[in-house]
């Protein structure tokens, strides 16, 4: 007698044999979640004991205290160059502190930052600590959906090592452990994307989240926005190709039109969240943008403060940016910078992984209905960041370790001798690199380019010195400079006097009364300054904070 549950014509098996079936599975079941819990608590430990210790980068006073006017004020017209999305889930951990705010105040949105971090009877760091764990949260959660997205791609072994690229990826954890939007924008494109995959199954449950997923992103940063037709198109090919049988094309461009209008519908519901009467007043510096760009803002169904908004980032991208590549200061843009940068500042087994996670995705016949999906958006997204004006650092193209990371977990599809064991040995190394730069990961540089103590010497801004380090410093001048006068140039949002040191500014100084330590952060030092340069000359240098920071003697007499 068979079992009701045996299939026609296969006997059921012995309760005997499925009893050790079923453990087995449930085993390795429970191994796997052992495995991606274990990558995703160390990721969490390295951002949480990064985010605790750094100060300030640039942009993250404007990014909490936006948020906060956000929700405490109901007033948009703070740092109106980005949507509004990302900043309220930044706002949202500030307003736990129950901080201080003077929506009053009349200045620059850098300024007002810097004062309601330190002026206005805030504790910074826990103000600013509350600010970074909402976008740490979600970049955690954005490592399930990379080991879910190369797990669909390549099962289990596939999703393990995406998902350890990406939690041992330095760019990744040092962005998302700041209050910014790079990470989060990057991150919901992702998950837009993962959605649109599943939606050649189910379309009905993934399409609209998939558009929800994307509107977030646009919502978050503007600089999605050359994903958008991307999706939309994969969304179309999603709901064509789906299973069991292809839809109507018609079907299928109605779908993506729909996915297209919840997108919308989040960016308008993101400022409505703000201001439900949505009171907008053009800023009187937003810059006149004419021809083809200035028009394309006007046309985008979006509320007019993000019109507005794009208007003030064309503005930014019409200006001369000073950029620093491999030693060499330049003004405007190269447009191999970001290709460059990404070069130096990634893992090397990370880099020959993405090569060959790349190649299996194009050349298995089991992966190329997924290689429009892993390679088209970041591929747009990349071509979109390289022609832009400013050349401050990796985070502009931090989707590329993002994606790429998942297809990377498609390399253990590769059947060649040794494949295996040669990917393991390329995640390991990956691992080795990353924790050895624990916990200064925003200056990271691979081996190839002498680590994190040598980045300064090839790249500047966000992807070395962006102002983190001035706890560190004020440490090590109490512990090892204690009493010497110190005059410092530094580069970031913090306030110095704060952390407790007292420094005065060697800028503003007769040259000859400079004496003692001379305190400079690395990205002023490449700027060639007329006023700084020849006292950095005349100096020795004698320490560095942090690879960030270096730190010099003047002597009693400058020659």
């Amino acid at each position: 007698m068979t079992s009701l549950s045996a299939e026609p014509g296969r006997p059921a098996a012995a309760p005997a044999e499925a009893e050790p079936t079923r453990f087995r599975a449930l085993r390795r079941s429970w191994v796997l979640a052992a495995v991606v819990v274990a990558l995703l608590v160390q990721m969490a430990a390295a951002m949480a004991t990064t985010a605790v210790r750094q100060s300030p980068t640039v942009d993250e006073p404007v990014y909490v205290s936006a948020g906060v006017t956000y929700l405490r004020d109901h007033d948009l017209r703070r740092n109106a160059e980005h949507p509004p999305l990302g900043k309220l889930l930044i706002g949202a951990g500030a307003v736990l502190t129950d901080p201080h705010l003077r929506a009053s105040f009349d200045g620059g949105d850098y300024r007002f930052g810097r004062q309601f971090l330190y002026r206005w009877g805030n504790d910074p760091q826990r103000v600013l600590l509350a600010g970074r764990l909402p976008v740490i949260a979600l970049t955690l959660l954005f490592g399930l959906v990379v080991f879910a997205f190369a797990r669909d791609l390549a099962g289990p072994a596939g999703g393990l090592a995406a998902l350890a690229l990406y939690a041992f990826s330095p760019d990744v954890i040092a962005h998302g452990s700041l209050a910014t939007l790079d990470v989060p924008a990057a991150g919901l494109l992702l998950t837009s994307v993962w959605l649109l995959w599943r939606a050649r199954r189910r379309p009905r449950p993934y399409l609209p989240l998939a558009g929800l997923a994307l509107g977030a992103a646009v919502a978050t940063k503007m600089s999605a926005l050359p994903a958008v037709p991307v999706l939309l198109a994969l969304a179309a090919v999603s709901v064509w190709t789906s299973r069991p049988s292809r839809r109507p094309l018609p079907t299928a461009v109605l779908s993506a039109a729909g996915v297209g209008v919840l997108a919308v519908a989040v960016v308008w519901a993101s400022y409505l969240a703000v201001d439900p009467r949505l009171r907008w007043t053009a800023p009187a510096d937003l810059p006149t943008v004419g021809g083809l760009r200035g028009q394309a803002a006007g046309w985008l169904p979006f509320p007019r403060p993000f019109q507005d908004g794009m208007r003030a980032q064309f503005g930014f991208e019409d200006r001369r940016w000073t950029g620093f590549l491999f030693g060499q200061v330049y003004h405007g843009s190269r447009w191999y910078y970001l290709p460059a940068a990404l070069l130096v500042k990634t893992p090397l087994g990370m880099l020959a992984l993405w090569a060959a996670g790349v190649a299996a995705t194009l050349t298995l016949p089991r992966l190329r209905p997924a290689a429009p999906y892993l390679l088209a958006p970041a591929a747009v997204l990349l071509a979109g960041a390289m022609t832009g004006s400013r050349d401050l650092g990796v985070r502009y193209a931090i989707f590329v370790p993002i994606f790429l990371a998942v297809a990377a977990g498609c390399a253990v599809l590769v059947r060649w001798p040794w494949a295996k064991a040669a990917t393991v040995a390329l995640l390991l190394f990956v691992a080795v690199s990353s924790l050895r730069t624990f916990p200064y990961y925003l200056p990271y540089s691979n081996e190839a380019f002498g680590g994190p103590s040598r980045t300064h010497l090839r790249l500047h801004d966000s992807n070395v010195d962006w102002g983190q380090d001035l706890g560190r410093l004020a440490d090590r001048l109490r512990e090892r400079y204690p009493d010497e006068p110190v005059w410092l140039v530094y580069k970031g949002s913090g306030s110095p006097s704060y952390y407790g040191i007292r420094a005065r500014d060697p800028l503003t100084a007769p040259p000859g009364r400079v004496r003692g330590l001379l305190v400079v952060s690395d990205s002023w030092i490449v700027k060639n300054d007329p006023r700084l340069t020849p006292l950095i000359r005349s100096s020795e240098p004698i320490d560095e904070v942090g690879h960030s920071i270096t730190i010099f003697r003047r002597p009693a007499r400058a020659p």
